[in-house]
């Protein structure tokens, strides 16, 4: 379905921005990966999916390391056809103890590369298909960017603030074949969040599986993580024909989180 296009999803190595790559380039799309880490692990993975890869080690705080990511991307395979802007970390503290480095970080990399990301790509996807555009932007944001969570007010704000850049950016080119969307996923079990569940393992001295679901239990009436596979099965379909009109949503995946 995407044979010919290209996309470019940053944070990618691992966990939900791999998953979401990985899903995109099974439907044909070429791959530009960008993270820290293990970078010729995830690379072999897209490459046996029978498409071209390419990886771009941009730090998603630095906007002309992010400007450079795109120059690389368009060099590499004309332009960005689909934009996954994925890329996060987090810190937790009570906002009066909050690190103020640590804020500017977060929002750095969680918000302001999206922007960046997304202004450098426009041009090229409003100028496909004969001038009528054909472009999909798709923000990771999380069930934070719906509901908030004590002890996390900058990753709270960033991701609030990526579901108003996706309805912001979703009216401005309503009119053209761009689309925008988000995706707010719940407890995804990335290596970050293992590690939150290996401290309270340790902390509460029990299973790794019993603090799995003691986390679960706290927020997700599933009690089951939502899987990268899952989340980039949603990706493709937002990239489909049937995504055509699906504009500004911010379509959570969250075991019934929000539901509550």
């Amino acid at each position: 379905m995407l044979k010919g296009k290209t996309a470019l999803v940053t944070g990618s190595t691992s966990g939900i921005g791999l998953g979401i790559a990985k899903a995109l380039a099974a439907q044909g799309a070429n791959i530009v990966l960008n993270g820290f880490g293990d970078v010729n692990g995830p690379k072999a993975e897209i490459a046996a999916l029978g498409v071209k890869v390419a990886y771009h080690g941009a730090d998603m705080s630095k906007p002309a390391e992010i400007e450079d990511m795109m120059k690389f991307a368009a060099t590499q395979f004309g332009q960005v056809d689909i934009l996954v802007n994925n890329a996060g970390i987090q810190h937790v503290a009570k906002i009066e103890n909050f690190p103020v480095e640590k804020w500017d970080a977060v929002i750095a990399i969680n918000l302001s590369s999206a922007f960046h990301a997304t202004r450098l790509a426009l041009p090229a996807m409003q100028a496909a298909n004969k001038g009528k555009g054909w472009g999909r932007i798709i923000n990771v944001a999380s069930v934070h960017g719906l509901v908030a969570s004590a002890e996390k007010s900058a990753y709270v704000a960033a991701k609030h603030g990526i579901v108003g850049l996706t309805k912001v950016t979703a009216l401005e080119n309503a009119t053209t074949g761009v689309t925008c969307n988000a995706i707010c996923p719940g407890w995804v079990l990335t290596p970050l969040v293992q590690k939150q569940v290996d401290a309270r393992a340790a902390a509460a001295g029990i299973s790794d599986d019993a603090a799995k679901q003691q986390l679960l239990g706290e927020k997700e009436p599933s009690l089951q993580f939502t899987t990268p596979e899952e989340l980039g099965a949603l990706a493709v379909f937002f990239c489909s024909p049937a995504g055509n009109n699906v504009r500004g949503v911010a379509w959570n995946m969250d075991g019934g989180w929000t539901a509550q």
